[in-house]
């Protein structure tokens, strides 16, 4: 049976040491390798090429949370768990969106530890369901400031222009519904292609259906 190759990296030696003797007693795992700074640990990535990297999260230099996000550009088939004192939200959320699998807490038992490491390497995430719905609430808040920002440079005018637009209607059509000039109308849509960045009516279109346009005019 293969094992599981681990990287470790932490900037004391005797953590290092601790880890190194449990997890080269398990059978199906070695220690290939260790490092102690976040530079450190990048190339010694590339040199081993690790299954696991177990990465204390606050380490000398760059820290653990940006070397897991070049560890993990680089080497994508890398799994990296990061090491910490405690679970502080905002870093472990920065971990993860640095690429990381899930963290572990330095004073978890050795079976828990074992297990984390397990899953890993079977490309498993390694969050409590705590941490989980913490993620999730901040990726819907994101989604929902973009969903906000989506049509945030638009007039009120342009917006109508848009909703027309959007259910298919010609520049003549909008301009009789909107009692507007089929040239004023032309140039709100102009002024939409520059101030979204698309280049035509179907990008345009696309857009307000991607951003869910209809379902935010309904809430209005």
């Amino acid at each position: 049976m293969a094992k599981t190759r681990i990287l470790l990296v932490d900037d004391h030696d005797i953590v290092r040491l601790g880890l190194m003797t449990l997890l080269n007693d398990q059978p199906d795992m070695e220690v290939v390798g260790e490092a102690s700074t976040a530079a450190e640990a990048v190339r010694q990535v590339g040199a081993l090429s690790p299954d696991v990297v177990l990465m204390d999260i606050r380490l000398p230099g760059e820290g653990g949370i940006e070397a897991t996000r070049q560890v993990t550009a680089k080497f994508s088939d890398v799994k990296v768990v990061m090491l910490t004192s405690f679970a502080d939200d905002e870093l472990v959320m920065r971990a993860i969106s640095a690429g990381a699998v899930g963290y572990v807490l330095k004073q978890v038992g050795n079976e828990e530890l074992i297990r984390a490491i397990q899953a890993a390497a079977r490309g498993e995430a390694l969050l409590d369901p705590s941490t989980t719905a913490r993620l999730l609430s901040r990726v819907r808040e994101a989604e929902r400031k973009a969903e906000e920002d989506a049509f945030r440079d638009l007039t009120d005018r342009e917006m109508d222009v848009l909703v027309h637009l959007a259910r298919g209607k010609t520049n003549a059509e909008i301009a009789s519904l909107l009692h507007l000039s089929e040239k004023t109308v032309g140039n709100y849509v102009s002024n939409m292609f520059e101030k979204l960045q698309l280049n035509n009516r179907i990008e345009l279109a696309a857009y307000a259906y991607e951003h869910h346009l209809f379902e935010r005019m309904g809430r209005e």
